[in-house]
């Protein structure tokens, strides 16, 4: 990361349309632009797309650097909750799955969960809220049990970045529902609320009988210029899926996963997987250390929702001495522009790999400045389908643009054996009559 006092040129989308993040403080000595930088989108209810540069979303990103910025954000939770509080942590799909994992292993908060819109209908789904401007709108929580998130621990709500506060007042009113609590903290990279949105915080707040408190890296402004949405539509439109002079190549490497090891927080992440979740990165990472060229730069990019494990593998890379960015796909669909000064220069558009998902998906970037870098896409086993390779696939776009693909895919999990571990180790000893025959 930047020095603060580093002089940025201004970003594009600043520069022609008017549209700029203004710094407004920290606690952390970190700035807003540094941050994240003004993108655009297409979306009539929001043309402005905040990209993250410690996400590890949208761009790639040193994975040092994003565990880092978990690390910080951690810090801050740990300072307003103090040392014995024992939190459980909620990560918000999807660009927050990552950074709420990172968060928790920082706290080594006892369970970790994260909202997927990727339904599992055999471990259903506990509760549920809405994303107002999202894309995909719709949060569902499916944790194994929903007794990892019962009793009275504060609750910790982790995301990229906080616009109004309603996704996680949403989220709180539904949780508190099912298991009220008396308190809650608001986790995100760049808190860019208006002090009106702050009001209706702790207006919820005070009708819920509960403290909310909000911690993040970095205050900021959005300041958006009138007709936004109509200037963004009037731009040319973009050029998605590049071609290049070759077709990259593709190769698979198969990564055995530990059935009742979780992969993610996605059904839960509790404190006591973590070692266990630890053992399983590292003979991940030999698999990858045995397929790659250490003289050759690697964009490690995980599929959506699966960002801390693909990240964690990148992290180990690095410290094996590769040159490693980080970065994974998303549902959102954004604008794309080749310019000095905009964050999202190279995108590609490609069918979903799950069975039965509709919407395209996207990845961005996924480039090394001036270097031809191999791409490891790490995916699960629910991925691992003939749409991925198909026509119109992740590899096939990929490979289009003379990217060469080493494709990782991580399987043997199952929520099912997960759950029944889970219910094996919490359930009470047997007891018998005095005299019975044991």
């Amino acid at each position: 990361m930047s020095s603060p006092t580093a002089v940025r040129a201004v970003p594009w989308a600043t520069e022609h349309l008017g549209l700029t993040l203004a710094h407004v403080g920290s606690d952390t000595g970190l700035t807003i632009p540094e941050l994240v930088e003004p993108g655009l989108r297409r979306n009539p209810r929001r043309a402005h797309l905040l990209v993250s540069t410690v996400l590890g979303k949208h761009v790639p990103t040193d994975p040092g650097a994003v565990i880092g910025a978990g690390d910080r954000l951690g810090d801050l939770v740990a300072d307003v909750l103090g040392p014995d509080a024992d939190p459980v942590v909620l990560g918000f799909a999807e660009t927050a799955t990552g950074l709420g994992h990172c968060v928790a292993a920082r706290l080594r908060a006892r369970c970790y969960l994260h909202s997927t819109r990727r339904d599992v209908p055999e471990i259903g789904t506990s509760a549920g809220f809405e994303e107002g401007h999202s894309h995909a709108t719709s949060h569902q929580l499916q944790p194994t049990s929903v007794e990892l998130f019962t009793g009275d621990r504060p609750l910790v709500l982790v995301d990229d970045e906080i616009s109004t506060g309603a996704t996680a007042v949403d989220a709180i009113r539904a949780l508190h529902r099912q298991n009220p609590r008396s308190r809650y903290v608001v986790a995100s990279l760049v808190d860019m609320r208006e002090q009106g949105h702050r009001d209706t915080v702790d207006a919820a707040a005070a009708e819920l009988g509960v403290q909310i408190d909000s911690v993040s890296l970095a205050v900021g402004r959005t300041e958006l210029p009138g007709g936004l949405i109509d200037s963004v539509g009037a731009l040319p439109e973009p050029v998605l899926n590049p071609v290049g002079e070759r077709t990259g190549t593709v190769e698979r490497a198969d990564i055995p996963w530990p059935a009742t090891v979780p992969e993610g927080g996605r059904h839960g992440f509790l404190r006591e997987d973590t070692e266990e979740f630890d053992a399983a990165v590292t003979s991940a990472a030999a698999v990858l250390l045995d397929r790659l060229d250490p003289q050759r730069p690697v964009i490690v990019v995980g599929h959506e929702e699966l960002m801390y494990l693909p990240l964690r593998l990148a992290d180990a890379l690095a410290t094996s001495g590769f040159r490693v960015r980080f970065q994974t796909t998303t549902r959102s669909p954004a604008y794309v522009l080749d310019r000095p000064g905009y964050p999202l220069r190279r995108g590609f558009r490609f069918t979903a790999p799950e069975n039965g998902e509709q919407q395209p998906r996207f990845v961005y970037n996924a480039q090394w400045p001036d270097e031809d870098a191999v791409v490891v896409a790490v995916i699960d086993a629910a991925a691992d389908t003939e749409r991925l390779t198909a026509a119109g696939g992740l590899l096939d776009v990929l490979t289009a643009s003379g990217t060469d693909v080493l494709l990782a895919v991580v399987s043997g999990f199952d929520p099912l054996s997960l759950r029944a571990a889970r219910a094996a180790t919490a359930a009470p000893p047997k007891t018998t009559r005095p005299g019975a025959p044991t």
